[in-house]
């Protein structure tokens, strides 16, 4: 399906004369200072405009409102990453620029090109027929491994995050993020925090990773199965490669109602098994299948139940990007509790 654009949200609004002016020197001369914006629907973070001129469309990009957690919502990041990626095996749109004054539409933004494709919004795939179902999955895995296998220093990323001990500051970082967002108390959460520290694999490897990668956060060709961008690279840094496919496994441990095929007949909706994905990825990255696994899922669901209290807080402050975002506190529940289920079955 298309992404779905709606009027912007009041709380979203922006100054449509002050972005034309910011357009200006970045767009062809023939420009007639003419902009409709609009906003995409479904983003839980970053506020995202579609921006039509008599010379293009293009897309906004910027941060929300109001007070922001700790080292969330860099769009500077993104911007940096999805320029330097330009022209690599990893499809991302071209970057049109970047704006740090927040002097113009009231927070800094980067604007980028507009890629024409389908946003599924899910970690299912749910149209197509089989063969082109299976064939996305196996597209997924390609740009992922792709993605591992980028050559950080010849793109300019080498100082790009900390990639020691990555996987335990990741684990403390997101427990912060958990103690800033949480409104209730969640046993599963606190379980989590206090079982990941005494589970991580050794950090014996570090690349380039998105920390968001799933369908839902891909554009699929217009007319094929094949993946035309990768998007919301927010959460991007230098980190274990295995993190990034944990979290694209969560689909197997969510159920349908969750966004994942945990209680669907695989083969039946063509979808790979876990094991068939994860060889797919070894073999396009030219890495060998990993001994374990679980732990990287387990603390990919404990990772996303802290972002989802996040968006649950910022709709109870009344600065979420998408108006259903008060319903996400059912979700982050759902998930901690199906990760602790993990945790303890792992061992």
């Amino acid at each position: 399906m298309q992404a779905t654009l709606i009027d912007v949200l009041p709380r979203h609004r922006i100054d449509t004369n002050a972005v034309a002016g910011w357009l200006r020197p970045w767009l062809p001369s023939n420009f007639d200072g003419q902009l409709q914006i609009r906003q995409f629907q479904g983003g839980q973070s970053n506020p995202t405009y579609h921006l039509a001129t008599n010379v293009g469309a293009w897309v906004l990009r910027k941060k929300p409102p109001g007070v922001l957690l700790p080292s969330a919502h860099a769009i500077e990041r993104e911007y940096r990453v999805m320029q330097a990626l330009a022209g690599s095996a990893v499809p991302v749109p071209q970057m049109l620029g970047l704006c740090e004054d927040a002097g113009v539409i009231g927070t800094p933004f980067f604007v980028m090109q507009h890629v024409p494709g389908r946003l599924l919004g899910a970690r299912v795939v749910d149209e197509g027929t089989a063969a082109e179902r299976s064939a996305l999955y196996d597209d997924l895995a390609r740009v992922l491994a792709a993605l591992h296998n980028v050559d950080v220093a010849r793109i300019g990323l080498a100082d790009f995050g900390r990639p020691a001990n990555f996987l335990a500051r990741q684990v403390a970082r997101w427990s912060a993020q958990w103690e800033a967002s949480r409104t209730e108390p969640l046993p599963a959460m606190e379980a989590l925090r206090a079982w990941l520290p005494q589970h991580l694999p050794p950090d014996d490897e570090a690349t380039l990773v998105h920390g968001d990668y799933r369908l839902g956060n891909v554009l699929v060709d217009p007319t094929q199965p094949k993946i035309a961008a990768v998007l919301d690279w927010e959460l991007a840094t230098l980190g274990h490669p295995l993190a990034d496919l944990g979290y694209c496994c969560l689909m197997y441990h969510l159920p349908g109602a969750e966004g994942g095929c945990s209680d669907l007949d695989l083969a039946a909706h063509a979808i790979p098994t876990q094991a068939e994905f994860i060889r797919c990825y070894c073999h396009c990255a030219g890495r060998a299948v990993p001994q374990r696994i679980d732990v990287f899922v387990v603390f990919s669901m404990f990772r996303l139940a802290a972002i989802l209290a996040g968006v649950y807080k910022r709709a109870l402050d009344g600065n979420a990007s998408d108006a259903r975002a008060l319903g996400q506190r059912e979700r982050c529940v759902a998930v901690a509790e199906a990760a602790w289920a993990l945790a303890q079955r792992t061992g």
